[in-house]
């Protein structure tokens, strides 16, 4: 499915396309900048509270030159919420049209397993708060409008599917 949709980006409104995709090679090419992971933790939606931006949102950041975008959803899973990703799927990505040319993010599901008690961002202490919430509670913390309502349906359907 794509979804055509428009978002705050850097302060401006920006176009994008969002994408499902059912394996990272049907990126055809892109070039991520960044990844976003739905991680479960039980029936839990796992989030994360960033000071500097001052939102809740799911775990993610920066694709590092040199990672594939699975290495970097597993990477900052584990800076940003202290888990173990034990089992993960792509949802799909986002084309964003900024005025500096087209920005590629990466959306993943994901099991997520602590390793123990979150204490804060393991790279830059960025995050200082993680949340378990009910799935259905999410727009209470963030909202990504008709992309994120299908993002995060699409990695509920993903999530049940391993349950089965």
């Amino acid at each position: 499915m794509e979804i055509p949709s428009s978002r705050i980006w850097k302060g401006k409104e920006v176009e994008l396309l969002y994408k499902d995709i059912e394996h990272v090679d049907e990126l055809e090419g892109r070039v991520c900048m960044g990844v976003r992971a739905y991680v479960f933790c039980g029936n839990k939606l796992v989030i994360t509270y960033s000071e500097r931006k001052d939102m809740w949102e799911p775990a993610g950041g920066d694709v590092e030159e040199g990672e594939t975008v699975t290495d970097a959803m597993i990477r900052e899973v584990h800076e940003e919420t202290s888990m173990k990703v034990v089992q993960h799927a792509p949802i799909g990505y986002e084309d964003i049209f900024a005025e500096e040319g087209t920005k590629t993010l990466m959306r993943f599901v994901c099991i997520g397993e602590p390793y123990g008690e979150f204490i804060e961002d393991l790279d830059e202490g960025e995050i200082s708060k993680i949340e378990l919430i009910d799935p259905v509670d999410y727009r209470k913390y963030f909202d990504w409008g008709i992309v994120g309502e299908h993002m995060i349906k699409r990695a509920l359907e993903i999530k049940k599917s391993w349950e089965a």
